[in-house]
């Protein structure tokens, strides 16, 4: 397997399966995403299956016929892990090419659930460390003792999850770098990505309506801090992130209404670029066409071949201010946000 650049994390929802496959295939090469399970509160193991996101597997099984990615359910219930191992071996496939996750915090039962998918499949298995905070020995302790129940042959690969990497964080790459000191040594890594997210939630009272606003992305400073270490491993490591939404997108689950806007959203160098805009109402196709031609405006926009992401946003910005069609709804501005993130970051990293 070859090591790839990026690592998205991405929740198990059309948008980011067709975002996902939106990125033009000789980029999508460098990408292994790590896609979530939505969380499943009380649902019964016998109703795991007959679930709706069940269907939306299948199709990101579908979309890694070529290349490697993990599939993890972070939000498993204890009482649902044996349902969802079995639907996780399924989706590893005949190909092996999604491998399963777990990390030192799991219970024994989602360890060797994991572990024996692994096995089974040949596939090797992701091993999701979760630093939200200031980095702890006894984690390190605890990844040593995974690694033990593991065959001594299978590929293993660190996923060091920093969780939410905001500008508040300042000290994110030095605990990234104090983590892999610690883990490194631990097993020869198959792969080793370090991810985080620096997109930030957007509240009712964040952000005015129309108006452009820049967030930094605290999550790419961290990366270039943390390679900046000079460590022996920095080579080797992929870069991962959240894409367009905050760490906390992983959690929500599917739900109609909502509130009464949305966020269009760009990515440059050091900056996430947000616009908030109506999604109700009879200004609401105007609002949203201005809003695109803001961000097409941006001298630092990269023009509307770029990707499939900057497509719709001059698209959007070009049609008729009394028309709905073509501005999208929610899905489709995460869609197209994801497409022109994940494009940049690829070839952001392609020219390090």
């Amino acid at each position: 397997m070859s090591v790839p650049l990026y690592v998205p994390v991405l929740p198990v929802r059309q948008h980011a399966r067709l975002a996902y496959l939106g990125v033009r295939p000789e980029l999508q090469a460098a990408m292994a995403p790590l896609w979530n399970l939505p969380p499943c509160p009380g649902v019964p193991s016998a109703g795991l299956k007959s679930i709706p996101w069940k269907k939306e597997l299948d199709r990101v099984r579908g979309a890694h016929r070529r290349h490697p990615g993990w599939v993890d359910a972070p939000f498993a219930e204890e009482a649902q892990i044996s349902a969802l191992s079995e639907i996780l071996s399924e989706c590893t496939g005949l190909s092996g090419l999604l491998r399963p996750v777990t990390g030192p915090e799991r219970s024994l039962a989602q360890r060797s659930a994991a572990l024996e998918t692994a096995r089974r499949r040949g596939c090797g298995v992701g091993v999701r460390v979760r630093v939200p905070g200031e980095w702890s020995g006894d984690t390190a302790e605890a990844v040593d003792r995974l690694l033990a129940q593991a065959d001594p042959d299978m590929p293993v690969d660190l996923l060091l999850d920093l969780g939410r990497v905001l500008p508040g964080r300042p000290d994110a790459a030095k605990e990234a770098v104090r983590a892999l000191d610690a883990l490194w040594p631990l097993a020869n890594w198959r792969i080793a990505a370090v991810l985080g997210g620096g997109f930030p939630h957007v509240t009712d009272d964040m952000l005015e309506l129309g108006v452009l606003h820049e967030e930094p992305r605290a999550d790419w400073r961290m990366w270039h801090e943390t390679r900046a270490s000079g460590r022996d491993y920095v080579p080797l490591l992929a870069y991962g992130d959240y894409g367009v939404q905050p760490v906390t997108a992983l959690a929500q689950q599917p739900a109609d209404g909502g509130p009464p806007w949305g966020v269009l959203r760009y990515t440059i160098d050091s900056w996430f670029v947000l616009c908030k805009v109506w999604n109700r109402g009879p200004d609401r196709a105007a609002g949203i066409r201005a809003a695109a031609r803001r961000i097409r405006e941006l001298p630092e926009f990269r023009g509307a071949v770029a990707s499939a992401g900057e497509t719709w946003l001059r698209d959007c910005a070009e049609g008729p201010l009394t028309s709905k069609h073509g501005t999208g709804q929610i899905a489709d501005w995460l869609r197209a946000g994801n497409i022109q993130h994940m494009t940049f970051v690829v070839r952001s990293l392609l020219q390090r």
